[in-house]
């Protein structure tokens, strides 16, 4: 197995140089064949349906906001039963864009307060691919431990009498012997 990471399944490319001040709905949608990709990249099962769109706004000549709407459908395998289990995916979420030169982003150090949450996103292109803040939010949303709607683990049942303790058993040895 290669140590390099696999390549994003999906990628959607926008010059956000060329962004007007109205802004722009840009729909992502993934079909076919990419979404077989997308499932084995994500580790489910399938992928039957992957949308989403971003609504790209320019708040400033290097500032720009994100905001998508993400709806997706994957089968997962159920951690008890390995019955499929599907679930849909539903997810909006914004973030800010913060357009730095490479010659600038190289050398600077991006030092960050406690609870510094909502800071700009650095990007190093105004060639921008929407399709990776998909994939981020696509894979935080998948449920790591999915079951089937009303399957719960039940641990087995203890046995009557506890099991004879190892160091008894030895010691009943070395007293026979």
């Amino acid at each position: 197995m290669s140590d390099e990471p696999e390549e994003p399944p999906v990628r959607h490319f926008f010059d956000l140089g060329g962004l007007s001040e109205a802004g722009s709905d840009v729909p992502v949608l993934v079909s076919g064949e990419d979404l077989v990709h997308l499932a084995h990249w994500a580790g489910v099962d399938a992928v039957n349906a992957f949308s989403a769109v971003v609504e790209l706004r320019r708040l400033s000549k290097t500032h720009f906001a994100f905001d998508a709407a993400l709806d997706a459908d994957i089968v997962q395998a159920c951690v008890v039963t390995l019955e499929p289990v599907a679930t849909h995916i539903a997810r909006r979420f914004s973030r800010e864009l913060h357009y730095v030169p490479r010659s600038r982003a190289a050398g600077g150090v991006l030092t960050l307060a406690a609870g510094d949450e909502d800071v700009p996103e650095e990007i190093d292109s105004l060639h921008y691919d929407l399709a990776m803040p998909l994939l981020e939010e696509f894979l935080l949303a998948i449920d790591p431990y999915p079951r089937k709607e009303g399957v719960a683990f039940e641990l087995p049942r203890a046995a009557a009498e506890p099991p004879e303790s190892p160091f008894a058993v030895l010691k009943d040895i070395k007293e026979r012997g």
